[in-house]
Formats: C-alpha cells, structure tokens, sequence
C-alpha cells in the first residue's frame, strides 16, 4: 500500500512538471522578442502575458506566438 501510494505521488509529479510550456512571443510592428509561460488571449485579437526576463506585463494587438524548448527558454530568460 505505502509504495502505491509512493508511486502514485511520484507520477503526479512526474506529470505536472513535465506539462510545463514556453512560448517566444514576436512583436511584427518593432520586431522585439519576449519569452513567457502563459499567452492569454482575448476576445478582441489581442494577447496578454508575463514577460519573463523584465517581470512587465505585456499586451500585443499583433503578435506571431510559437512553443519553444525549455533551453531556449532558460538561455534568452536569463537575468
């Protein structure tokens, strides 16, 4: 009973930190870069997201969003 339980626990974690998604966010109009964890979009077009190396809050009207590695991510994040 105790290694089921043990084993159910590690696969909870197991997934919930292998489900972790990164996204690089392009600005067409300035051409910046950003990386975030979380896109929200809303009804209007626009996007709104956390961006990752600078802490600001950021909402696009036009933006180009792809998924990228978690390396990817780690390298253009750092501080």
């Amino acid at each position: 009973m105790k290694r089921l339980t043990i084993l159910m626990i590690c696969f909870v974690l197991f997934a919930t930190l292998g489900c972790a998604s990164y996204y690089k966010v392009t600005d067409p109009a300035s051409s910046k870069t950003y990386y975030t964890k979380d896109v929200e979009r809303n009804r209007d077009g626009s996007i709104e997201f956390k961006d990752e190396k600078t802490g600001a809050e950021v909402t696009l009207q036009s933006s180009e969003v792809i998924e990228v590695s978690s390396d990817e991510f780690e390298e253009n994040t750092e501080k």
